[in-house]
């Protein structure tokens, strides 16, 4: 490991207990921050609703100067009550397809995450994942802590164990396949991320509106590589929040997101084209194995800067 990051896992590693909410609200009055959560949500009827009840009980309801300025629900076109378990729990449920519909919605989880820029006001964007299970609150309050107390700091990601069914630390196999060693050889100041392809992060609008998203799943490792070249390492941090309970994918869908994961490294390597945006996998069937072919994700999001009705609503 770098000298460099080394350091950086002494200096920009915390824990969420590190920083007490009451040290939290304190600096968040003082300066004025406002956060927004916002939570992508395809087909999460199961589990999205705690997850809401748990950020207004302890986050925005019945504290001196809330937490959580705004919590959005960014519904993805599910097929299920996602949207209304949402908005019953207490969230602003919005559906992709109201915000910039100049744009057309892409599916993928990138793209609803850089549409919430338009449909959030906050000065800090705390992303959650709406599958967790057992969720805390120092899933939030964990990771927007140091963007309250730390000045120099832009963007902080969550680490937390992943157990898969019951063999703990198990989780979380594309990243030990496919990230970890893309960033390790390629990007190595990245190194000391425990879940680079995590999906909860917290960063300054500031740096967000400066940063392309790939449209699907590599979207979490897209923006960390694109923020250490924007703000450099030292603008990154960690916290640890604990464990992490989520519905896991089978075989196949890891393949899919291993591919766009891929995919999104190598255009940052070359900025060029994929020879073939495709991924081939296979199922047996009565006569056999039979293949299916799938498009990797080759779209990206401009920065939103560009958008002008991110512009106009500034001016407004």
């Amino acid at each position: 490991m770098l000298e460099e990051v080394e350091r950086w896992l002494a200096d920009r590693s915390w824990s969420a207990a590190d920083r007490p909410l009451d040290q939290l609200l304190d600096r968040k009055r003082a300066a004025g921050t406002t956060v927004s959560v916002v939570l992508p949500a395809l087909d999460e009827e199961a589990t999205v609703g705690a997850i809401v009840e748990v950020i207004r009980r302890e986050l925005m309801e019945g504290l001196p100067v809330p937490l959580v300025d705004e919590l959005i629900v960014i519904d993805s076109d599910s097929s299920d009550a996602t949207a209304e378990v949402a908005a019953k729990a207490g969230a602003q449920v919005v559906h992709r397809d109201e915000i910039l519909p100049r744009i057309p919605a892409l599916p993928g989880k990138g793209d609803v995450l850089w549409r919430s820029l338009l449909a959030a006001t906050g000065d800090v964007l705390c992303f959650v994942d709406a599958d967790l299970r057992d969720f805390s609150a120092a899933f939030v309050s964990g990771i927007v802590g140091p963007l309250l107390t730390e000045p120099d700091v832009q963007f902080v990601k969550a680490m937390y164990d992943r157990p898969l069914g019951d063999a703990p630390g198990q989780g979380g196999r594309v990243t030990e396949l496919v990230a970890r060693p893309l960033l390790n050889l390629h990007w190595p100041q990245l190194a000391g991320f425990v879940q680079p392809l995590g999906g909860e992060y917290a960063v300054r609008r500031s740096l967000l509106e400066r940063l392309p998203f790939p449209v699907g799943y590599g979207v979490e490792l897209g923006l960390l590589v694109d923020a250490l070249h924007t703000v450099g390492l030292d603008a990154l941090a960690q916290v640890d929040v604990g464990v992490r309970l989520h519905r896991h994918q089978d075989g196949q869908a890891l393949g899919r997101m291993a591919a766009a994961i891929y995919r999104t490294a190598q255009l940052r390597l070359s900025r060029g084209h994929l020879v073939r945006p495709e991924l081939t996998q296979f199922e047996r069937g009565p006569d056999g194995f039979v293949p299916h072919t799938y498009p990797v994700d080759t779209e990206e999001r401009p920065p939103m800067l560009g958008i002008r009705e991110y512009a106009l609503r500034g001016a407004a």
